[in-house]
């Protein structure tokens, strides 16, 4: 028996499952991950289940591998999107490939039910999916329908339900930020249906990594690769509290892709948390340029980025005598989700933490990660308990590859005929006033829990915030290949853009880590700091109109887990000032506001 009430959360490999399970922990109810195969004796004990999204499509026989005597259990389960379809499916009903929709739409509820409770008839939702249920089975009612923003219905059976079998499910996604009273519903499932007490604490989860910390480590020591950000931070701090800091070893690598200044100032941060017992630091600039040479491809950077880290974590680790020890690492769930590591996901991003050779070190027992079921926002209040200062817990996140994945690299070529997507994306953008452009260069995106790879838009002209984000939410959905949309800056509507060659440099480091810094000081100038979730500066190797060769995009977003995101505003007289530091240095072409959620695009554009 658990000793607390608990909901079982079965993954998909969707991208959001673990933030399911976050969700559920923010309402004090333990939620853990389980695998679709798992036996029915295995998930005894459990209050209730929630089935997670996928990247699968039920309509194209795709087969999710689940034991389906779970969905015979007599405890109540619900569906989101992809389990939304599981369950339909296995009752009797229906399901469609209707193609991809994602963003936001306006649920309206048919009935008032426990679900419900606490939502009004009609509230925002967040859709990701390719799959629609269109028909439901005997004892099934349908719950409610979704339409789009413009009032365009999308399509009906949004959410289903059966109180005879407690079953329940919803096509949208409440577990993301996007679904503002999501929570509610999810509340309402795990405490209303499912009558979950809430008794899981943050002080618990504390108590219960320090002890499979001394369990895992035993007389041993652990080598942690601390980066200065706020997951090893915390990491550190509670492998100091579980096994002191003479058993703790940690090393920050200076990979040459660290913003100004950053590897003095982590210096001392760690100094000023007392974790400089055993603190080691390497400048491994030249290791890192080195190895990237000349390779252009954001999945191989990636992994040269993490092989690299291993590489001088191994020689430092012989210097230092200590190559026995665990590798202690800050991975967060993101981290995991997003390299394809559960057993169904896509991958979205290699994370320099998931590449081959940390993942044989896995298996062979010698990784310890005490943060790897957390979301940032629990990392964050994980720390606070530990009694971490604020300004260190509350910094921005900062990638493990650092400006490798915010300095785009390219041969300069580009063949795709970009005529069409132009003059669809151009047909929108004049009903607000504005001109559009596809850019010859390529990002990384997600859309339906799947890795995409395609070109932005940028939009001239001047229109409210309101009007561009909606301008881009259009493009998303009506032009295919765009997964992103940039606001043009500069006073010279952007008209041409022709790609460069361009690899890692010191040189072209230099020059984003001083635009990065402009942009950095400018959110403190005007108190925007901790608004703001992060803020990437990003060069892409564009000439525009002729002149210049980086194209610098702001990417202020909001975010509470990095799962999803939605683009920040920047006050009027801060664009101003950006826009002459920015664009007064060298080379710079031109400045440009990315108004991308997430999805469709992720957070950094690598």
């Amino acid at each position: 028996m658990k000793k607390h009430d608990a909901i079982a959360v079965i993954d998909f490999g969707g991208q959001y499952a673990h933030l399911i399970a976050n969700k559920v922990r923010r309402q004090s109810v333990l939620a853990e991950i389980r695998q679709p195969e798992d036996t029915v004796d295995s998930l005894i004990g459990y209050k209730g289940i929630i089935l997670s999204g996928s990247p699968a499509l039920t309509s194209q026989g795709d087969e999710p591998g689940l034991n389906t005597d779970i969905l015979d259990m007599d405890i109540p389960i619900l569906g989101l999107c992809f389990g939304h379809q599981e369950i339909a499916h296995h009752y009797g009903g229906e399901i469609e490939h209707q193609g991809r929709e994602w963003g936001f739409a306006r649920f309206h509820k048919k009935v008032n039910h426990p679900l419900f409770e606490g939502l009004s008839d009609i509230e925002q939702v967040w859709m990701s999916h390719n799959d629609s249920v269109v028909s439901v089975g005997e004892g099934f009612l349908e719950f409610g329908y979704t339409t789009l923003e413009d009032g365009g219905k999308s399509h009906g059976f949004a959410a289903i339900g059966s109180d005879k079998y407690r079953r329940y499910g919803v096509q949208f996604h409440p577990e993301v930020d996007d679904t503002p009273n999501g929570d509610v519903l999810i509340s309402n499932f795990v405490k209303k249906i499912c009558d979950c007490r809430p008794s899981w604490t943050m002080e618990s989860y504390l108590a219960g990594q320090v002890d499979r910390i001394r369990d895992q480590v035993g007389d041993g020591s652990v080598f942690l690769l601390a980066s200065g950000g706020v997951d090893s931070t915390v990491a550190a701090k509670l492998f100091a509290e579980a096994i002191g800091n003479d058993r703790l070893h940690l090393l920050h690598i200076d990979n040459g892709l660290m913003r100004k200044n950053e590897s003095a100032n982590v210096v001392k941060m760690y100094k000023a948390l007392n974790l400089d017992t055993n603190f080691h630091f390497y400048d491994a600039t030249e290791d890192f340029l080195s190895a990237l040479g000349d390779e252009i491809a954001p999945e191989e950077k990636r992994k040269i980025i993490g092989n690299t880290f291993v590489e001088v974590f191994d020689k430092k680790a012989r210097e230092l005598g200590i190559e026995g020890h665990l590798l202690g690492q800050g991975t967060i769930y993101p981290d995991t989700i997003e390299t394809g590591a559960t057993k169904r996901s896509d991958t979205i991003k290699t994370h320099h933490n998931r590449v081959p050779v940390i993942d044989e070190l896995i298996k062979q027992g010698k990784v310890i990660e005490p943060l790897a079921d957390l979301y940032k926002v629990e990392v964050r209040e994980l720390g606070e308990k530990m009694g971490i200062d604020a300004k260190a817990v509350w910094r921005h996140p900062f990638p493990g590859p650092g400006l490798g994945v915010r300095l785009l690299c390219s041969n300069g070529e580009m063949t795709d005929d970009l005529s069409e997507a132009t003059g669809l994306s151009n047909a929108i953008a004049m009903d607000y006033g504005l001109t559009a452009m596809a850019l010859p260069i390529r990002s990384v995106g997600v859309k339906a829990d799947l890795r995409t790879y395609e070109h932005p838009v940028v939009l001239n002209g001047e229109a409210s915030f309101d009007k561009l984000r909606e301008a881009a939410g259009r493009i998303f959905k009506e032009v295919p290949g765009i997964n992103r949309c940039v606001w043009n800056l500069s006073d010279v509507p952007v008209t041409d853009a022709v790609p460069l060659a361009a690899t890692m440099t010191k040189s072209r480091l230099d020059l984003l880590r001083e635009a990065d810094a402009f942009v950095m000081d400018g959110l403190r100038r005007y108190g925007l700091y901790d608004q703001i979730w992060q803020c990437p500066t990003v060069f892409v190797p564009l000439s525009v109109n002729g002149h210049g060769a980086e194209l610098c995009v702001v990417r202020p977003i909001h975010s509470e887990r990095a799962m999803t995101a939605t683009a920040a505003n920047l006050p009027k007289a801060l664009i101003v000032e950006l826009r002459q530091q920015i664009l007064g240095l060298n080379c710079v072409s031109g400045l440009t506001l990315d108004l991308t959620s997430k999805p469709p695009g992720t957070i950094e554009w690598e």
